[in-house]
């Protein structure tokens, strides 16, 4: 595998939207096929900028990059082969930082779902599990 330079890299990372994902995309349409309609996105008076937001349900949906947010999956487990301390430290601050905005979420009386961005691929289980989660108002 070729080593990219660092302006190619920067290119790269550029790139790398946290918004509007494909992930993210694909859990908003088996909403709206699951007939749940009237969430926002994106709320930023709320703690994370929760994805998906049921604001009278207090009901929150995370979609999660697996490598971003250091999942237990493959993907998330992979570790970076340069500027290792950099993103490291990154990472773990990501997982850090998600921890703390559930704390709060919760404390403020909200409900969370976590999405893997491994788990969306299949959408008969996405399918049940944001039905199972959103039935338990």
């Amino acid at each position: 595998m070729d080593k990219l330079d660092k302006e190619r890299r920067s290119q790269n990372m550029r790139r790398i939207i946290s918004k509007n994902t494909s992930p993210e995309l694909r859990v908003r349409r088996s909403l709206r096929e699951l007939g749940y309609t009237g969430y926002r996105l994106h709320r930023k008076d709320l703690p994370g900028r929760p994805d998906i937001a049921f604001i009278g349900k207090k009901m929150a949906v995370f979609v999660h990059g697996c490598f971003w947010h250091m999942h237990d999956c493959r993907e998330g487990l992979r570790k970076p082969k340069s500027n290792v301390d950099y993103w490291t430290a990154k990472l773990n601050r990501n997982r850090d930082r998600d921890a703390e905005h559930l704390i709060e979420l919760k404390r403020r009386g909200w409900t969370v779902l976590v999405l893997w961005e491994c788990e969306v691929g299949d959408l008969t289980k996405l399918a049940e599990k944001l039905r199972k989660f959103l039935s338990n108002e």
